[in-house]
């Protein structure tokens, strides 16, 4: 999460949008659900249901006793924390965070960033993915999207200079998996599929591109991240592979109708497959909309899906048993 406050309203609406470019911030005050989130924070603030109330509301609050403020109000028992994303010089570290919303967080290892850090060595890779749940980490993750594409057999080479991308990306790739499923105790490997911001093409972020990675792992659990607009696609993965699960995170708080996401998610995909999580890297206002328009999804879509009593027990499944179980956490 940022440290530092936006610095104009424009800045404060391009933390609720994927666009990087400044020119598109102002048009997020005209969206749908950053207009549902103004009124969602100035209710749980106090302030007038305006943008301009509750970014006034922001600005006079110490950055890091607002982010607090707001993270625990979403009743967060456990955080998982990229450790790639962002970085520590303008970001709160996974450590920080946890001590932010007073509960306990646990790294997650981002391949690209060991590979990075090592100069791509393949050796440096495979030590640390192999001794990753001895380091204390619970889940690895690629950002591979970002870097080429899900389809590793069609990755070229570079295209920018200085960063891990192409087949390089996808050596440095095998040789993590390898050595986290030949481990003996492999951890859940998450893996971004589906949008996100302008660094990557989206049909090339399909999570049915996974395929030949889900069978060539059949040891190691996959866990599929966003997946918007292929909830489905993603749906049917976690419907016919028994090592992908799925969530919905970045999806939902940003797209107009979690409900609806919701039931596509579950169209296919047992209950026991789908995972809540936020993806609210940069700012403590997107932990607070995720956790809240979570339930309300929930409350919407499971008593219509579920006969009688079964909508409680699946709703506490999504939201919190199925993580626990899956990343062998103890909420204490």
């Amino acid at each position: 999460m940022l440290r530092a406050a936006p610095r104009d309203l424009d800045e404060f609406r391009g933390l609720f949008s994927e666009s990087s470019d400044a020119r598109q911030w102002p048009h997020v005050a005209t969206a749908v659900t950053y207009q549902r989130a103004i009124r969602l924070l100035a209710q749980h603030l106090g302030c007038e249901a305006t943008e301009q109330a509750v970014y006034a509301r922001r600005l006079e609050s110490e950055p890091l006793a607002y982010a607090a403020e707001l993270l625990q109000a979403t009743g967060t028992e456990l955080l998982l924390v990229d450790d790639g994303y962002p970085t520590e010089d303008v970001g709160t570290s996974w450590r920080e965070l946890g001590e932010l919303a007073r509960c306990p967080s646990w790294p997650v290892m981002r391949i690209e960033r060991v590979a990075e850090a090592t100069g791509g060595s393949l050796d440096a890779v495979r030590a640390a993915a192999g001794s990753a749940r001895d380091q204390g980490f619970v889940a690895l993750k690629t950002v591979a999207a970002y870097r080429g594409g899900l389809d590793l057999d069609a990755l070229g080479p570079p295209g920018r200079a200085g960063r891990l991308e192409g087949a390089p990306l996808r050596d440095v790739l095998f040789a993590a998996l390898e050595a986290n499923e030949s481990s003996g105790d492999p951890l859940p490997v998450q893996v971004h599929t589906g949008f996100g911001d302008a660094d990557l093409s989206l049909p090339r972020a399909r999570p049915g591109l996974l395929k030949p990675l889900i069978e060539r792992f059949p040891d190691t659990t996959f866990v599929l991240l966003h997946c918007y607009p292929f909830v489905r696609e993603a749906g049917w993965l976690a419907h016919v592979y028994s090592n992908v699960f799925f969530d919905l995170s970045l999806t939902i708080p940003h797209v107009a109708r979690p409900a609806t996401a919701l039931m596509e998610a579950l169209e296919l995909a047992p209950v026991s497959k789908l995972l809540y999580a936020s993806d609210a890297a940069l700012t403590p206002e997107l932990y607070l909309l995720a956790a809240a328009w979570w339930r309300d999804a929930l409350a919407a879509v499971l008593p219509e899906l579920l006969p009688g009593a079964a909508a409680e027990p699946a709703a506490r499944m999504i939201l919190r048993e199925n993580a626990l179980a899956l990343y062998r956490l103890d909420a204490g």
